[in-house]
């Protein structure tokens, strides 16, 4: 049964600041566990998790807002599980963190934590709400008024987390789902099917058969665990289909293999997707190349305010993405969002990797400024730039000449005058194209706004061009609590935790510096 915590409302005749010296309590008052109490504790919105609890008349839930607000301590300090009720148990600046008033006092015990996180796991997949999400949305927002920080000006990046898992090659793969697979059968089955596993339950790992493996064996091996794949999905997986290890199997299977007339050809590398599963610990996550380093798990991208008369600068949003997923497809979905949450939004930064065709569209939809620090591709040689004159006219400039376009049927032109251009030096790389008595360039309304987004750092004050790069700070405070950029968990969702929880860790920890006390 679904019961918000008040009791932190009214403190003991014997709590801490009516038994503690003077002197103590008014340390206690400046500290940064009194201000997490004040500023986050006391405004979680248990509300937001009543769905997860039954209406009906039982046991109480353990307190909420101090599972919420352990999780942030635990991932602020970087604490294991053993550590953080290690505090909760002893340190009397934890206790009052989390609205404890008594030595004796624990709000809930190991497995209530995590029977609550997997609540809210069970709720995500069914509803896809991530109610840590609302949590810090609530929290961020009411912040943001508070302190009244200026939302008009943000900025954006990502960063890869990679997932704690093995780094399992294609074979080790394969070979690693057949040992799990045998681990699960019956002692009976296991006896019925030995012959059938017996080549690779011989060795105690899938490293250790792989590592015995020439590079010339391993077609061949790969043929013949395919037939073995296609044996256990006629005669292993009917006996034992409600097994979670066998919906990994029909996914690996089917990524790796192909059945053609009841025989089993294997899949080329090159048929591969970078969403094929990478372990069988975590299908969440995806597989990503860039600048020859390989990243295995999830992308995170983080949006902060950045005007410059702000005072402290905050965390806006979060989105937790899978890491092959490009960040130009990201921002396009999470800008609906962003707007909605902050309606004064007028000008974004970010990097040559977020630019689209889409986005322009939708930036300009919202009237959102895009502001761009890089570009992709290759620079043209000859920039034609074009400005907007009004919803049909455009002046269109190129290094000699500045002409007002035309409408045709579907796009825009501009016509320059030929004996200027056969005068131009560079004349043969010039994007235009030539006709018998000018030269003309073709364009359309999503060229204007790509133009306009590239250009966009040029016009903007020169106290605002390097806006995004703070945002890299940001980036950091996240991944040095990430040992070899690796987050300590596995799965979409627990990154999804881990991200949101050191968020509102972040946002708390700069508003803190701000006024201490």
């Amino acid at each position: 049964m679904f019961k918000k915590n008040t009791k932190h409302l009214q403190p003991g005749i014997f709590g801490f600041f009516n038994t503690l010296p003077e002197q103590m309590t008014k340390k206690i008052e400046k500290s940064e566990e009194y201000t997490f109490y004040k500023l986050i504790f006391c405004n979680i919105d248990e509300n937001i998790f009543k769905d997860l609890y039954s209406d009906k008349k039982s046991r109480p839930n353990a307190p909420i807002n101090a599972m919420v607000a352990s999780l942030i301590l635990m991932n602020r300090y970087n604490w294991t599980y053993e550590e953080l009720f290690k505090h909760i148990s002893f340190n009397i600046l934890t206790k009052i963190a989390l609205g404890l008033d008594s030595l004796e006092e624990m709000p809930f015990c190991t497995a209530t934590l995590f029977n609550f996180q997997n609540k809210l796991n069970d709720h995500f997949i069914k509803t896809g709400e991530n109610l840590l999400e609302q949590i810090f949305d609530k929290l961020t927002e009411k912040q943001l008024k508070t302190l009244k920080i200026k939302t008009s000006i943000q900025r954006t990046d990502s960063f890869a987390a990679a997932s704690n898992i093995r780094n399992y090659s294609r074979l080790q793969l394969l070979v690693e789902l057949i040992l799990r697979i045998y681990r699960v059968l019956s002692n009976k089955d296991k006896e019925r099917f030995i012959e059938e596993f017996k080549p690779y339950i011989n060795k105690e790992s899938s490293g250790q058969y792989i590592y015995s493996l020439q590079v010339s064996d391993i077609p061949h091996e790969l043929e013949k665990i395919g037939k073995l794949y296609y044996w256990i999905e006629k005669h292993v997986k009917p006996l034992y289909k409600s097994h979670n290890i066998f919906k990994i199997f029909e996914r690996v299977y089917s990524e790796h293999f192909s059945v053609i007339k009841d025989k089993v050809k294997i899949k080329s590398n090159e048929e591969l997707t970078s969403d094929c599963v990478q372990s069988p610990d975590d299908l969440d996550a995806t597989y990503r190349k860039k600048n020859n380093k390989v990243t295995k798990g999830q992308s995170v991208n983080i949006v902060e305010t950045a005007h410059p008369d702000n005072s402290v600068n905050l965390i806006t949003d979060v989105s937790i993405n899978p890491v092959n997923k490009d960040d130009s497809k990201v921002l396009h979905e999470r800008l609906d969002k962003l707007k909605e949450k902050t309606p004064e939004l007028e000008e974004l930064h970010f990097d040559g990797a977020y630019g689209s065709e889409e986005n322009d569209k939708k930036l300009e939809k919202y009237n959102i400024t895009p502001v761009q620090t890089g570009v992709r591709g290759k620079k043209p040689s000859v920039e034609i730039e074009v400005e907007q004159k009004s919803n049909t006219e455009y002046i269109v400039h190129c290094p000699l000449q500045d002409v007002t376009s035309m409408p045709t049927r579907k796009r825009h032109k501009a016509i320059f005058d030929y004996t200027i251009c056969k005068k131009c030096p560079l004349r043969n790389d010039c994007p235009t194209i030539k006709r018998k008595s000018y030269r003309v360039f073709y364009f359309d309304h999503a060229y204007y706004l790509s133009n306009k987004r590239e250009k966009m750092i040029e016009l903007i004050p020169v106290n605002r061009r390097k806006i995004r790069s703070n945002v890299e700070a940001t980036v950091k405070e996240f991944v040095h609590k990430m040992p070899n950029r690796k987050v300590k968990v596995r799965g979409a969702f627990k990154t999804a935790v881990f991200v949101f929880m050191v968020a509102l860790s972040v946002n708390f920890g700069r508003i803190y510096r701000l006024n201490p006390g």
